[in-house]
């Protein structure tokens, strides 16, 4: 208390000294006009570079508050920035996305086109196995489209593979790169017939063996296309395989083999085309084959052959044992 007594009691006597001062200076400056003058160069001459002082000093906190404000808007300003941004890049990739998928439905489109004397459907390629290659794969399509065991499948400008299994919603696919799998083909400018056998090492390098090809008159050359044969068991006739990229002739000089490299990507899969109609063989009465190609009765003939080439030369092809060609033991669909 005698503390706060004596505080208060120092201020007072300063007041009351700052009061009797501010008096003087009053009366002084009212009695004798030059004494103040006077007192005004001394006052100013110690006041003025304080006031300076104090107005550089507060101009400074100015701009450092402008300076703290336009950095705040700076730093808003820029969050905005990224996220539209962001915003923009996952739309252009989306954009991009969209562009890859239209450019291939376009291509699957124009496959359809292709092959549209069969019943086609599209799908999507929803799993693989393990590995680079889509050796097999699922798609989402099943028996509730119409899919049944033995649909041809395409993809890229060619023959993709198989329907090996198939549920309501999903179908299992085993692609003609698959090491169990072997196709009954032929040269389209030539009807020679050859098995194109898979083999998931030599699709590394981009290629399927080509074997066993009966070219007896020597006219099949490299960059001849090969299409699925008409004898073929499972595989609808004329569906586009690959071209040669290799050709020699096999030890027995009867037959030759090589390698042709497929139409279709086998690397990066992601919808293909399913012809619901379905390949079957009944004999006819006189002996000869007949195709049947959804439950409609046509007479055989060799598809792509040159020079109208009639069902004696599929006679001919047939004897050559094409349809019953083996590699590694399994039978040529």
């Amino acid at each position: 208390m005698r503390n706060r007594k004596n505080g208060g009691s120092a201020g007072s006597t300063v007041i009351i000294l700052l009061s009797v001062f501010c008096a003087a200076l009053i009366a002084l400056s009212l009695a004798a006009p030059d004494t103040t003058s006077s007192v005004h160069r001394v006052t100013g001459f110690f006041i003025t570079p304080m006031q300076k002082g104090i107005n550089t000093f507060g101009s400074w906190l100015g701009s450092i508050r402008e300076n703290l404000a336009d950095a705040s808007a700076l730093r808003t300003e820029n969050e905005e920035l990224k996220a539209q941004v962001d915003t923009l890049t996952a739309e252009n990739s989306k954009l991009v996305l969209d562009k890859e998928e239209l450019a291939r439905l376009r291509e699957l489109v124009d496959l359809s086109e292709s092959y549209s004397e069969y019943d086609t459907v599209g799908a999507h390629v929803i799993s693989k196995d393990s590995g680079n290659w889509f050796s097999t794969f699922t798609i989402d399509r099943g028996t509730a489209d119409g899919i049944k065991v033995d649909c041809n499948v395409l993809g890229g400008a060619g023959l993709v593979g198989i329907v090996t299994q198939v549920g309501e919603n999903w179908a299992l696919v085993r692609s003609i790169i698959d090491d169990n799998s072997n196709v009954s083909a032929m040269v389209s400018t030539t009807s020679d017939t050859c098995v194109v056998a898979g083999n998931l090492q030599l699709i590394d390098t981009g290629s399927l063996s080509l074997v066993k090809l009966t070219d007896r008159d020597n006219k099949v050359h490299v960059g001849d296309k090969v299409v699925t044969s008409n004898i073929s068991e499972k595989f609808l006739p004329g569906i586009l395989i690959g071209y040669i990229s290799e050709l020699g002739n096999d030890p027995n000089n009867l037959t030759k083999s090589g390698e042709i490299t497929p139409v279709a990507d086998f690397r990066h899969l992601q919808e293909v085309l399913v012809i619901r109609d379905l390949k079957e063989y009944v004999a006819s009465p006189g002996g000869s084959t007949t195709q049947i190609v959804n439950d409609v009765e046509r007479p055989a003939t060799v598809l792509g052959s040159r020079d109208g080439q009639d069902a004696e030369n599929a006679e001919d092809a047939a004897d050559a044992g094409a349809g019953e060609e083996q590699d590694g033991g399994a039978e040529a669909e």
